[in-house]
């Protein structure tokens, strides 16, 4: 996944060493490069994106997993999540893409949409399998796979009687039990700012995962203005609202993960208004001015995990 991870363990059964803990940890990150990486071509994401085929292809549980997750989130959206999405990420140089390449015209933006959209990825659970409904279409699951991974390992430990753990990949992490400090996890939210890290928010974990979607470092000057890496499949373009960034807490972390994606495209007002419809426990930090002010939105669900700073 080109990142980093972090698990602690606060209390482990005696039965248990820390070797045991880290085979967990491996087998779970080598079932996700074997069969959710877009890097490595003999994976299985990658060779299902090679082929041009639109017949149905049996799949492992846990890509199949994953896509499953995507899809319930981008029907929940209205496609505001849309794993289909990168060849439009990359041509606005973002995703491996150039970081150079001028903006795309109107005209080349339609052609890259024909080749989008969530709809065209079909899943059968019988098989499992999936299939194409054209050969163009190229799957990237970058934005619930880490959450997937987190959630799979929180699963494993728990199968192994480990009750007081944080797992963190990308910046994705769920926490259960209490930790070293005997209370529950406290994970910080980040303030949106590019130049410092510091915490805007604070959280309590037990059984919960937390996602974090922003614009405020992943991002390219494009004709002198700044331009998102966070592309709304819908229109074809980068977001263009007021939103800075986006928490998620969930119980499953997978989905708090394609939540904040979701949202962040969605913006402050029709985000904050699907996360109150769907009940999610979600942070909004909205820029206000062209001097780095900030304003919060948040729902009744987030504010119940809130805790003060400090």
């Amino acid at each position: 996944m080109g990142t980093t991870y972090s698990v602690v363990v606060a209390s482990l059964p005696p039965e248990l060493t820390r070797d045991s803990l880290q085979s967990v940890i491996d087998a779970v990150l080598d079932e996700s490069n074997r069969h959710l990486s877009t890097y490595d071509p003999a994976a299985e994401l990658a060779r299902f994106n090679a082929s041009a085929g639109t017949d149905w292809v049996p799949v492992s549980q846990p890509l199949f997993a994953v896509l499953s997750i995507a899809q319930e989130v981008s029907a929940a959206t209205d496609g505001a999540f849309d794993v289909t999405v990168g060849p439009l990420v990359q041509r606005w140089g973002f995703g491996g893409g150039s970081d150079t390449a001028a903006a795309p015209d109107p005209a080349e933006i339609d052609v890259l949409r024909e080749s989008i959209g969530y709809a065209k990825l079909q899943l059968d659970p019988d098989g499992p399998s999936l299939r194409k409904t054209i050969g163009s279409l190229r799957v990237d699951v970058g934005a619930v796979a880490p959450g997937w991974a987190v959630d799979e390992i929180a699963r494993r430990f728990e199968a192994l009687g480990v009750e007081h753990y944080l797992v963190e990949i990308g910046g994705e992490v769920r926490g259960r039990g209490l930790s070293p400090a005997n209370r529950p996890w406290r994970v910080a939210i980040e303030a949106p700012l590019a130049g410092e890290r510091r915490p805007y928010a604070l959280v309590d974990l037990d059984g919960m995962g937390v996602s974090t979607s922003g614009d405020y470092r992943d991002f390219r000057i494009l004709d002198g203005r700044k331009v998102s890496h966070t592309i709304d499949s819908r229109t074809g373009a980068p977001v263009q609202h007021t939103l800075a960034s986006v928490c998620v807490v969930h119980r499953s972390t997978a989905h708090a993960d394609a939540y904040a994606t979701a949202l962040m495209v969605l913006g402050p007002e029709e985000g904050l208004a699907l996360a109150r419809r769907l009940g999610l426990a979600a942070l909004f930090i909205e820029r206000v001015g062209p001097d780095g002010d900030t304003r919060e939105h948040s729902t009744p669900q987030f504010e119940r995990l809130r805790r003060p700073l400090g």
